[in-house]
């Protein structure tokens, strides 16, 4: 599973941990979020995040 880079504030999407208080448990591959998930720490969308 690949990590995905917000491009924004550069904060990176591990798909091991999830984004649990994002209800994105830990396992979760990025690709299988839902597009209205938003960076946890800036609130950019989904869409401006790049493979790291």
């Amino acid at each position: 599973m690949k990590e995905y880079i917000c491009t924004v504030c550069g904060f990176t999407y591990n798909p091991e941990e999830g984004d649990p208080e994002g209800g994105i448990p830990p396992g979760t591959p990025f690709e299988d979020i839902s597009d209205d998930w938003v960076c946890p720490v800036c609130g950019a969308a989904k869409e401006a995040f790049e493979p790291a």
